[in-house]
């Protein structure tokens, strides 16, 4: 397989690899049970950036977890225990790579604006930790709703068979969202996550293995007074690619809180927690009249957890270039 046509056809693949981050249900290290990296999105080709163009990429996530009545868990300044989570998220993405090189590096941009259902059920809703009063039973929540907005830039570099990129990712509080609720997606809160990704790919045999780091940086929920602390994530793949169209890996994630919540409204203390997931990947790479798509579905199992939900999570994603890069070549 020849290195140039295989790396055409990886364009489609890798279009937003490393650029977008959204609110999720996942990480209850952290204020409303959630950071702004979605854990997993990265994974395969996570150091490739696309070719010059413009490309739209549309990610559907589903996570669904639970957590037993004695963990006591923090939601828009309120306390809730015995809690099961379903979220549902659509986030489409533009991402723009420019024909613009800084330190030899192609420049890119991306933006999201995620569109989310998250359901909500709690046993219990506490006063506090100190008293773990019950103030209300088998609590409910649902809403479908628009997120906070993120904007992405990076840069990445190519090296033979080695690709890499350095990205800054920034969260803009302007979603909707609700004080004291249970379901939120906005976060409410300004963040920003530097990341780091690279992959080494061998275009004769198919090998790859892949890997990104990041650390997420939060600002203060003004209506809560919640400052969630410095967050880790790292993210690792190693896949075959069988054909031009079709592959197929192993993924997972680690999570960890560095630095503790702090705030009047932070009532559990630092809550730092921690999580490993593991699962697998599959990939397929197609054309429709003379666009170029790719496919892709990853399933991620979560344990070895702490101080937040454990559950399971799955990505669809279909990513196009809004144009015809492959057309000139």
């Amino acid at each position: 397989m020849q290195r140039t046509k295989f790396a055409r056809l990886m364009t489609c693949a890798s279009m937003i690899c490393g650029g977008m981050l959204l609110p999720h249900g996942e990480s209850l290290a952290a204020e409303n049970g959630a950071g702004i990296y979605l854990l997993g999105f990265r994974g395969p080709l996570a150091g490739i950036i696309p070719e010059p163009g413009v490309y739209f990429q549309n990610d559907f996530y589903f996570y669904g977890g639970s957590a037993g009545a004695n963990r006591e868990l923090p939601f828009n300044g309120v306390l809730a225990a015995g809690l099961s989570a379903r979220l549902p998220v659509d986030a489409p993405t533009i991402l723009w790579s420019t024909p613009f090189q800084i330190a030899g590096g192609n420049l890119a941009f991306s933006a999201t604006v995620p569109i989310g259902g998250p359901t909500i059920d709690a046993a219990l809703e506490l006063s506090s930790p100190a008293l773990s009063s019950v103030i209300a039973r088998n609590q409910h929540d649902s809403v479908v709703t628009v997120g906070d907005p993120l904007l992405s830039t990076f840069i990445g570099w190519h090296s033979g068979n080695f690709h890499w990129n350095g990205s800054i990712t920034v969260n803009v509080p302007v979603g909707d969202y609700t004080e004291g609720a249970l379901a939120n997606i906005a976060f409410h809160r300004w963040a920003a996550d530097l990341a780091g990704a690279g992959t080494w790919l061998d275009p004769a045999t198919g090998h790859e293995l892949s890997g990104a780091f990041g650390f997420t940086f939060n600002g203060t929920n003004p209506a809560t007074n919640y400052t969630t602390g410095t967050e880790f994530h790292l993210e690792y793949a190693a896949i075959q690619h069988f054909s031009k169209q079709f592959d197929a890996g192993l993924v997972g994630y680690f999570y960890q809180q560095l630095t503790a919540d702090s705030g009047s409204g932070a009532k559990l203390g630092p809550f730092e927690g921690q999580v490993t997931a593991l699962g697998g990947a599959v990939g397929y790479n197609f054309l429709l009249g003379q666009t170029p798509l790719s496919a892709r579905i990853k399933l991620y199992r979560e344990f070895d957890v702490s101080q937040r939900l454990q559950g399971t999570s799955g990505f669809l994603t279909l990513a196009m270039p809004l144009g015809n890069p492959m057309a000139s070549k």
